[in-house]
């Protein structure tokens, strides 16, 4: 039972982790949503295969079109006047980082749980 417990732990924290790094991705894209030529970061998600822990994968940039940009008097515009903006939809991000949050409220409420639990435990066994 005891180990049941620490394993339910051991897996909301590495849900806890991989949420809060795929947020700090989405963090980023946003932020860099007007950045000329800014690629957005796009996490994946992978279960190691030791522990079955839920791990950060590589984190890989969107190669999807850059959005052109007419405007003659940026730096950056070429003969024609465009300009390669970024990548980022600022709607898919706000619902990554919505999907994460979530994500992260419920690993925090299981870890909870089981905080609760085995402190429960623990009261039972000192009687």
């Amino acid at each position: 039972m005891g180990n049941d417990l620490i394993s339910s732990l051991a897996f909301a924290a590495s849900g806890m982790e991989t949420q809060a790094m795929r947020l700090r991705a989405v963090s980023e894209n946003i932020a860099n949503a007007d950045t000329p030529g800014y690629r957005r970061k796009v996490m994946t998600f992978e279960q190691a295969m030791d522990t079955g822990l839920v791990v950060a994968g590589p984190v890989k940039l969107d190669q999807g079109e850059l959005t052109r940009i007419y405007d003659p008097g940026h730096p950056l515009a070429d003969e024609t006047g465009y300009y390669d903006g970024s990548n980022v939809d600022l709607v898919i991000e706000i619902a990554d980082a919505r999907e994460a949050q979530r994500s992260y409220e419920a690993n925090l409420r299981m870890f909870d749980q089981t905080r609760q639990m085995t402190q429960s435990l623990f009261d039972l066994l000192r009687r």
